[in-house]
């Protein structure tokens, strides 16, 4: 009779979804489902501004009718990445909480280290469907190597994290990408503040620099999350289709 009371109870509570690991709780293993696209979640770089971003997740709700939002990093948004990987995490449990089937995560400048380390560390790595970074300093960047030289004391945590050589740069660099976890990488040969531009490429993901494609692509950094060749490339790699380089610009193609 014990035995049936149980079963009972636990058939209600898996009904209402409140058994761990049941329906709303974000994967812990495996992969979410690639034909399955659910909301977007856009990481502001350093400094914590949304306003550019914001206009990336209005195209993306336009064009594509899916949920995009970008996230308030804790903080001013240069403070310890780590903890700034923490939001991003927050923020896809409470999504897949709400029934998402799988999110898709945007990574801006250093928001994209962010994001690299939400996969390496916080269960990204079964929780994204896709990733996209623009112009993300992974592999750090000289001008916060110049920034702690030039101006002593004036480096916040998250600057010195994007040192090149860092101890979270070299730790990350160790960690290979997840087997099967589709990443596009997006940046500016003219880029200013990332430098050199290609710290954006990482092994494992697909690398593509705006000129690839269109050389006469001027973007600077800030003109990332707006230029319209960048912008194709992401609504392109927030689809189904397997992710695949432009043979040609792609803000033009047919």
């Amino acid at each position: 009779m014990l035995a049936a009371v149980v079963l009972v109870v636990v058939a209600a509570a898996v009904g209402a979804g409140v058994v761990t690991g049941g329906r709303g709780a974000a994967p812990q293993s495996g992969a979410p489902p690639q034909d399955r696209p659910g909301p977007v979640l856009l990481v502001p770089g350093y400094g914590g501004s949304q306003a550019a971003l914001e206009r990336l997740a209005a195209r993306i709700r336009q064009e594509t009718g899916r949920e995009a939002d970008v996230l308030t990093l804790a903080g001013d948004g240069t403070g310890d990445l780590l903890a700034q990987a923490g939001v991003l995490a927050d923020a896809v449990e409470q999504a897949y909480e709400r029934g998402a089937p799988s999110v898709d995560v945007i990574g801006y400048s250093a928001g994209g280290v962010v994001t690299r380390l939400w996969v390496a560390r916080d269960g990204g790595a079964h929780q994204a469907r896709r990733v996209v970074t623009l112009g993300a300093p992974l592999h750090g960047t000289g001008l916060a190597a110049a920034g702690g030289v030039l101006v002593p004391g004036a480096c916040p945590t998250a600057c010195r994290q994007l040192t090149p050589g860092s101890a979270l740069l070299r730790e990350l660099d160790q960690q290979p990408l997840p087997p099967g976890l589709p990443w596009l990488s997006v940046w500016t040969e003219r880029d200013e503040v990332v430098t050199p531009p290609d710290s954006a490429r990482l092994p494992g993901a697909l690398n593509v620099p705006l000129q690839q494609a269109c050389p006469a692509d001027a973007a600077a950094h800030g003109d990332l999350p707006t230029d319209p060749e960048a912008v194709a490339l992401v609504l392109q790699a927030l689809g189904t289709a397997p992710l695949a380089a432009p043979a040609r610009c792609a803000a033009f193609s047919s």
